[in-house]
């Protein structure tokens, strides 16, 4: 027995319809075009699909329970229909992100929260965890993509570095807070709070240091940067940090200055580069790289 999707359509159309004319109208054919898919499936399933009442057509009690399971199935392939065109238009499927902790409650959740405005059919998994950790998630594919720093290279990852503007930050009202940009040497009367001493932004800070031959005076070593610019709003100390997480925190008594020389922080963004990637994660990283565009170290600073 061939069942074709076209004789289903139209045994369901007459069904709820009650005429082979509406039934044509609606499935936007002929009027023998649906009595042929009639006649072909009311022979392949072996009994009679209508009888005529007071002018209508009404299923047969055959019929009737057929008619479940054909309702059944042509809702799950328009349903599959819907899900494939949102697939094709990005507006479905399922995100994995791994990133910084920093970053899961400071810049991320007001750009995913934009992206998925329109994309309803959108369903995500956020994890906060260490470098290590996102760097072992993205070679195992367990996720789809990665937010990470210090990303040294691996052939299982395929990565875009983004270099990001960092800045000078002190309490309002600090002495430092005169100086239109601040150096080395303006820092080495300060107390300091960095990041760990094991990551790349720490030694390339600490290089910098050292060529103006100016110790740093560490006093908080913490991993993120959310974490430092809540402290020197506390007073605890002065840090230098990416300017985007010093923004953040500007109305919380902050001031920033630009910090010389440069210092760039090195944002990665990872997804494996075995796993094909799906068009939402896609479009999702370039989403993410262009929020980030005000802060790279090559645009243009602000105020």
């Amino acid at each position: 027995m061939t069942i074709r999707l076209r004789q289903l359509e139209a045994f369901r159309a007459v069904s709820q319809l009650g005429s082979v004319t509406l039934a044509a109208r609606q499935l936007e054919i002929s009027q023998p075009a649906v009595s042929r898919l009639l006649a072909s499936f009311s022979d392949s399933v072996g009994f009679r699909l209508f009888e005529r009442k007071g002018g209508r057509l009404v299923p047969t009690q055959e019929s009737r329970y057929l008619l479940r399971e054909v309702g059944r199935l042509l809702d799950s392939l328009d349903h599959i229909d819907q899900l494939t065109r949102d697939l094709s238009a990005r507006k479905a499927g399922h995100l994995r992100i791994a990133c910084l902790p920093g970053f899961a409650t400071s810049h991320l959740p007001a750009v995913l929260a934009r992206f998925l405005r329109n994309r309803p059919g959108v369903t995500v998994t956020l994890e906060p965890d260490r470098p290590e950790r996102i760097l072992e998630w993205i070679i195992g594919e367990q996720y789809d993509c990665g937010i990470t720093d210090g990303f040294e290279g691996h052939p299982a990852v395929d990565c875009e570095v983004i270099r990001m503007r960092t800045v000078c930050i002190m309490p309002r009202g600090h002495r430092l807070e005169a100086k239109p940009e601040i150096w080395p040497e303006d820092l080495a009367a300060e107390r300091m709070i960095h990041t760990r001493r094991d990551s790349a932004f720490f030694r390339e800070l600490a290089d910098a240091f050292a060529a103006r031959k100016v110790q740093i005076d560490s006093l908080i070593e913490t991993r993120q940067f959310t974490a430092a610019c809540m402290l020197v709003a506390e007073g605890a100390g002065v840090s230098v940090v990416s300017e985007m997480d010093a923004r953040g925190y500007a109305d919380r008594g902050l001031a920033l200055r630009p910090f010389r020389p440069s210092v760039p922080h090195r944002l990665a963004l990872l997804r494996p580069t075995h796993a094909r990637a799906s068009m939402i994660t896609l479009e999702f990283l370039e989403t993410f790289a262009d929020s980030l565009a005000p802060f790279r170290e090559d645009a243009q600073a602000g105020g």
